[in-house]
């Protein structure tokens, strides 16, 4: 709920700096005769907008889970980011085709002194504000408010521009602004696509991050019953809600009473701790058993040769069912894993054939 009154409080202080901006900028732009600072009115409405739709879209995924949507409405906050980046666009486009138009069929705008000053404070206000809101969205995980602050710093470049331009003009009575609202133009595309992009990653699945995967890990590892930690999948039902598994290896000797205190103590402390939902599954360990010891180092020497072969885990051995299982986790690079998988286990059976093998592959998801 905390998360939810930040962007909201944030998006509105927005909504209210963009629209002082859009008032100011459109009567000097029109005064001056001015297609750079009209323009620069135009993107700082666009701003206003986007936070408009940062608030709705913030409400809606705040909605409690349903019997339809178990998980929440999360993902909801990454249809407002695509629809903002889609706003800068249309930005973008239509800054480039009022420039090219301007460089075709040049005006010369007629600056002031107090035009000069508005621009310039503009340019101040929109910088500080736009870090400002980048460094919130930033802090509290929302992929809206990051992108509204991006834009927001963009409309400074445009902003201190359009005051170049302006000074370059009453100076030397040199007209760049065409020449300046292009390039400015082709920033603010630049920045749309890149808004789309990283909103898409998010809706698409990525790698979980590197130093989430290492805090997991070692909190999970932190427990002195666990002998490692493997196989990390999370999922991701929006900025503020994550959910998903991992695999301890333990010690085949231990009661089901002593496994399911320690997995609720793991799930109970990475909740606590970062927020996740996370459920415990268990590999059980026989490596203390000195007879199979030389299995493993056989197994270990066998996946060293193979360079797309990043890890094995979850080594057990049935005696009973005279048989061998563990995991391997093969890399993206590789194109056939199952027959490299195939290949390690017709290594094995010429060194130990009295087993049978159970070679689990495994997709390289976590660091």
């Amino acid at each position: 709920m905390e998360r939810k009154k930040i962007i909201i409080k944030t998006s509105i202080q927005g909504i209210l700096v963009n629209l002082v901006l859009v008032i100011f900028k459109a009567i000097v732009g029109l005064i001056a005769n001015s297609i750079v600072i009209v323009l620069d009115a135009v993107n700082n409405l666009s701003d206003a907008m986007s936070s408009i739709i940062t608030i709705i879209g913030t409400k809606l995924a705040s909605k409690a889970p349903d019997k339809k949507h178990p998980y929440g409405h999360g993902r909801i906050e990454y249809f407002a980011s695509v629809i903002i980046g889609v706003i800068v666009l249309l930005a973008g486009v239509t800054a480039l085709k009022e420039s090219i138009e301007k460089i075709i069929n040049p005006t010369k705008a007629s600056y002031t002194i107090a035009s000069l000053i508005i621009i310039g404070v503009a340019v101040v206000v929109k910088f500080f504000f736009g870090r400002y809101v980048k460094k919130v969205g930033e802090s509290i995980n929302s992929g809206s408010l990051v992108a509204s602050g991006s834009d927001a710093l963009f409309d400074a470049v445009l902003s201190l521009s359009t005051f170049i331009a302006a000074v370059i003009s009453m100076i030397w009575g040199i007209s760049i602004e065409g020449i300046l609202g292009a390039i400015i133009a082709v920033i603010i595309l630049k920045s749309s696509v890149e808004i789309l992009k990283d909103t898409i990653d998010e809706m698409i699945g990525t790698r979980i991050d590197g130093e989430l995967s290492k805090k997991i890990k070692d909190l999970v590892n932190s427990f002195d019953e666990v002998e490692g930690a493997y196989d990390l999948l999370l999922h991701n039902y929006g900025p503020d809600g994550m959910m998903g598994s991992i695999h301890i290896q333990i010690p085949d000797d231990m009661t089901a009473k002593q496994i399911h205190i320690l997995t609720r103590d793991i799930e109970m402390k990475v909740y606590k701790e970062l927020n996740i939902l996370l459920t415990v599954g268990i590999y059980a360990s026989n490596n203390s058993d000195e007879n199979y010891l030389e299995i493993r180092k056989d197994i270990n020497k066998i996946i060293a040769k193979y360079e797309n072969i990043l890890q094995m885990h979850g080594f057990y051995v049935d005696s009973k069912k005279s048989m061998i299982m563990f995991d391997i986790v093969i890399g993206f690079e590789e194109k056939k894993p199952e027959s490299l998988r195939d290949k390690v286990v017709e290594e094995l059976k010429i060194l130990h054939p009295e087993f049978d093998y159970y070679v689990i592959i495994d997709n390289d998801f976590s660091d």
